[in-house]
């Protein structure tokens, strides 16, 4: 480099005709060559290799030690301050370090500290939660009646959550994770929240592709126009869950003794390859088990039916709800992957939080466009960053709607099943989700990794599944035809 600066010099009065564009690459190599010595100085502070050498005491040392001199450097090479330069070390070094620490402490991450961190988070998830179902419910939108009702059921799940927490903690110094008898009956209603969504979209659904079809002879379910049937449905819920905490409860439940007695559980003399590794005394039971995969795929399902909405109700804005919805899934997929690592990651708990917050506030948005595109207009006026015109175009248009014959994703299930009546389709639902319960039970018991408490694993399960799911939905945004993986 200083070769090249040298000629350049030396050829300038003869080649004056190239002298713009060789002193701007003169100028780069100059960067080129500092970046290279700032980069030799890190290395060099960080192995202590040549610590003498970058000293203030040593000012006849130059960048690479004793061995140049500054006199040496060629003169139109600007030098680097070497008091600034060691400053941006230090500074470097205690930024790693920091790092260092932190993710330190993220690794070493206790329960209490985990629930601590979350707290805040589930807190303010509440708030925007609160104004999604506001948005959704204003009379412009038509939402059926019922979709309603699945949807505030999650404010029943999170109310009644918090005394089994507190029950599990006062009583046996736990989380409520490590509680399986309380744990199942808390997380049945949020089974139940998906389960109340799913139905009353898909009475929606059949009663509009009927009418659509020019069925005049077709009933409009109850739950259309009605909030009362699903709102009896989730009494009637919330009355069987009770059942299974209060009746354990009484009959003084220890800390694990299994939700649902365990009576799906298949006895551990049974299965032999077990004892290569037991599973822990928190190991979730397959009723317990159920009720996670179930929510996970009803949730699925509902962003399916989202995604038909739209087109039935010819508002492309129903597409961003799905989207919106996306966090709240991968939320999802962290509880499960806590669980299938025996509750032995607590960051986990806070990275739920943080997306259910997000999941949120981002389904809050999508309610609000899908209000805005409807012609409902907000009391307080406009706001900038949120306002959404009637007249902006449709990111949609101009796809068209092709009927797929095969299933592949979970989503499309309500059209896999959509000839049978809800109770079979309920069925249908929960055993195939009661396979799934088992295979993760007692498959994962033949692998190391749910016993070696890997965070990067964990993300992995999180995330891969995640982005996919994303990916997905927005190559069907572009081609319906395009299905997905799962």
């Amino acid at each position: 480099l200083h070769i090249i600066n040298i000629n350049l010099s030396s050829n300038r009065a003869t080649h004056h005709h190239r002298s713009t564009m060789m002193a701007t690459m003169a100028t780069r190599y100059q960067r080129m060559t500092q970046a290279l010595a700032l980069a030799l100085l890190w290395h060099a502070k960080s192995t202590s290799a040549f610590a003498p050498s970058l000293t203030k005491s040593s000012p006849h040392h130059g960048y690479f030690g004793a061995g140049i001199q500054p006199s040496t450097l060629q003169h139109n090479v600007m030098p680097l301050p070497l008091d600034g330069a060691t400053s941006l070390i230090d500074s470097s070094t205690q930024t790693i370090s920091f790092l260092n620490q932190l993710n330190e402490s993220i690794l070493t991450m206790d329960q209490s500290a985990a629930e601590q961190l979350a707290g805040p988070f589930f807190g303010a998830s509440l708030f925007p939660y609160l104004a999604f179902l506001f948005f959704l419910n204003v009379p412009e939108n038509e939402t059926p009646r019922g979709v309603t009702v699945g949807f505030a059921t999650i404010l029943l799940f999170v109310f009644l959550t918090i005394p089994a927490a507190i029950a599990a903690k006062v009583w046996y110094d736990v989380s409520l994770a490590d509680c399986d008898w309380l744990h199942g009956s808390a997380e049945s209603l949020l089974t139940m929240t998906n389960l109340v969504t799913v139905v009353a979209f898909r009475q929606a659904l059949s009663y509009k592709e009927q009418e659509q079809n020019g069925n005049t002879n077709v009933n409009i379910p109850e739950s259309y126009n009605s909030y009362a049937p699903m709102v009896k449905l989730v009494g009637g819920l919330t009355v069987l869950a009770a059942f299974t905490a209060f009746v354990p409860a009484l009959a003084g439940a220890q800390v694990h003794t299994p939700y649902l007695g365990g009576f799906m559980d298949l006895p551990s003399s049974q299965i032999p390859w077990v004892a290569t590794h037991p599973e822990p005394e928190n190991a979730l039971t397959i009723a317990c088990w159920i009720i996670h995969v179930t929510s996970l795929v009803e949730f699925l399902v509902a962003m399916g039916f989202c995604w038909r909405w739209a087109e039935i109700s010819d508002n492309p804005r129903w597409k961003g709800l799905t989207w919106g919805l996306l966090p709240l899934h991968t939320s999802g997929i962290t509880a499960c992957t806590y669980h299938l690592l025996y509750n032995s990651i607590p960051v986990l708990v806070p990275l739920q939080a943080f997306l259910t917050c997000l999941g949120n506030t981002t389904a809050m948005y999508a309610a609000y466009r899908i209000a805005i595109s409807n012609g409902w207009s907000a009391p307080w006026g406009e706001i900038p960053l949120l306002n959404v015109s009637n007249d902006d175009s449709d990111e949609y248009a101009g796809v068209i709607t092709v009927d797929s014959q095969s299933l592949v994703g979970f989503e499309d299930l309500g059209d896999a099943l959509a000839e049978d009546n809800d109770y079979s389709f309920i069925l249908k639902l929960f055993a195939g989700c009661a396979i799934g319960s088992y295979v993760v039970k007692y498959g994962e018991v033949w692998f190391d990794f749910p016993f070696e408490s890997d965070l990067n694993v964990a993300l992995a399960f999180i995330f891969v599944p995640s982005l996919l799911n994303g990916f997905k939905w927005f190559k069907r945004s572009k081609d319906p035809t395009f299905e997905g993986w799962f």
